[in-house]
């Protein structure tokens, strides 16, 4: 499963990695998020040499969601090396979140 960090680990997990790290923000409310949560399993465990995946809970780190921009969720954001690159709105099919990676 996905590690979900909160503000405090936010800084130390996503923005001070080397490399690509996707980030969900999601809610537990949410639907689409849930559908989207085994999708994001997947993408963990078949690119977890290219790319960290973590999810951001917007109703506990209220404070990252806000400094993203997150508007609805579920959001993903693409960071590499600490900064945000691509940006996505809504359940995506995996095939959109490897293209979304790269290389």
């Amino acid at each position: 499963m996905s590690e979900v960090v909160s503000s405090a680990e936010f800084q130390s997990k996503v923005l001070e990695a080397e490399g690509k790290v996707l980030v969900d923000f999601f809610a537990t409310w949410c639907g689409p998020c849930r559908m989207l949560a085994p999708t994001l399993e997947e993408v963990a465990k078949e690119a977890a040499d290219k790319v960290k995946v973590y999810k951001v809970d917007i109703d506990e780190s209220p404070d990252v969601a806000g400094r993203y921009g997150v508007m609805s969720v579920p959001t993903l954001i693409l960071f590499e090396n600490g900064e945000a690159i691509r940006q996505t709105i809504g359940a995506q099919p995996k095939q959109n979140i490897l293209m979304m990676i790269g290389d």
